[in-house]
């Protein structure tokens, strides 16, 4: 098996050195602003034109503003595909391809995607991404954002862990709501998210680290400033969780033969992270409808799961369905399991995929309650309890693999 270190991971979030002059000079920055009103696009417009005097700026927004944007010349509007046009709080392969098309159109020597709500990223961040992209060595750049104890949970449960198990990716936000890239990553997005838009539609997703993990692309997670994180436009979790944890566990089914020679670059630790041992019913009291919807499950769900998850897991999730709301925690490394079992059960289709995918929720809420419960506000010890997660998917990849290549050993 290979061991390739995919991701490195650098803080400039606190960095005001300007570009380095001689890789920059004469350079074109390409920054799509699928969602920005015209009043961020002219303010944005400033930020760059100070952030750099060698590098030129070409702007591609929906939202042209009126009046003009730089008189220099080295910040200039270009046009923007009307169609398919990003509508969504994440970005989506369509954004992906509209992005691409016009880098490599425009030669740009590095671009930026950025999504809903990025109008709030302090203009330092910008120059972070198109810094690294430009000279960092990069062909991916991932921001990561301050995030409290209850933010980025899909992320923290799901898509970080299986991405640094799986594929040696540590980006925190693997499914980013910034992105920065290479011309050569500009074409390998082009041939994916064509695909991707061809197969599912324009509101497919893309997954760029992985993208770059296969084509042997080096990816860069820089820190940055905090932003306003967007909210999705549905409520239902169920819809959500199925839309981004379905469009990830096809994305690992076609990438199965390269994940299952890669090593984990991580070393997987533990953590040990523990919830304190009182907690009142304030401390309780987010955690508690999670916990319900969980018991729930477990009594209408049962037929489904015994499907899906082999009997120790079964007995597993009984235990932790008594358990008081006190004592609720789900182990780090039956929810890697469990995950595992369900990203084999989306290939095999051992059930109606919608169906399956459903029966995943109230599992993630399980650990979502157990997180929360264990942070209890606290990031130090949130950060800890992600770290045990990831570690524990780590440390279980082989039972994926193995039941990967073998799925009959387990026949329910």
């Amino acid at each position: 098996m290979s061991s390739l270190p995919m991701t490195e991971v650098s803080d400039h979030s606190s960095s005001k050195t300007l570009v380095n002059d001689n890789v920059s000079a004469h350079a074109t920055v390409l920054v799509c602003l699928p969602s920005m009103s015209a009043e961020g696009v002219h303010a944005l417009a400033g930020d760059l034109k100070a952030t750099s005097p060698h590098i030129n700026f070409l702007l591609a927004s929906c939202n042209t503003p009126s009046d003009s944007i730089d008189g220099s010349g080295r910040v200039r509007m270009i046009e923007y595909p009307d169609q398919p046009a990003h509508s969504g709080w994440i970005l989506t392969a369509s954004d992906y391809l509209n992005a691409a098309n016009l880098a490599l159109e425009y030669r740009a020597s590095a671009t930026m995607l950025l999504g809903t709500e990025a109008a709030t990223l302090p203009h330092e961040a910008l120059q972070t991404l198109y810094t690294a992209a430009l000279e960092g060595g990069g062909d991916l750049i991932l921001p990561r954002y301050p995030a409290g104890p209850h933010e980025g949970l899909v992320s923290a449960a799901l898509l970080h862990p299986l991405s640094r198990a799986l594929y040696g990716i540590d980006a925190r936000m693997p499914l980013p709501l910034d992105v920065a890239f290479s011309p050569r990553m500009a074409s390998r997005f082009q041939t994916a998210a064509k695909r991707a838009v061809s197969s599912v539609g324009g509101e497919a997703l893309l997954w760029p680290a992985t993208e770059a993990a296969v084509a042997s692309f080096l990816t860069h997670e820089v820190a940055v400033g905090r932003r306003v994180l967007p909210q999705p436009a549905v409520d239902d979790l169920n819809s959500l969780l199925a839309h981004i944890a379905g469009s990830l566990f096809a994305d690992i089914e076609t990438k199965a033969a390269f994940w299952q020679r890669v090593r984990s670059v991580i070393p997987a630790q533990k953590t040990n992270a523990t919830a304190k041992q009182t907690a009142g019913d304030d401390d309780l009291a987010e955690v508690r409808p999670m916990i319900a919807d969980f018991r729930n499950a477990y009594t209408n769900l049962q037929e489904i799961w015994s499907l899906v998850l082999p009997p120790q897991s079964l007995l597993a999730l009984k235990k932790l369905s008594l358990a008081e709301p006190e004592a609720f925690t789900m182990p780090a490394n039956l929810w890697a399991r469990t995950v595992y079992d369900f990203v084999l059960a989306f290939r095999l289709r051992t059930i109606n995929r919608g169906h399956l995918l459903g029966a995943l929720t109230p599992l993630y809420l399980a650990w979502v309650a157990s997180h929360l419960r264990i942070a209890d506000d606290d990031q130090t010890r949130a950060e800890q309890h992600i770290e045990e997660t990831s570690a524990a998917f780590i440390a279980e990849k082989p039972y994926i693999v193995s039941r990967w290549r073998w799925p009959d050993r387990f026949n329910p």
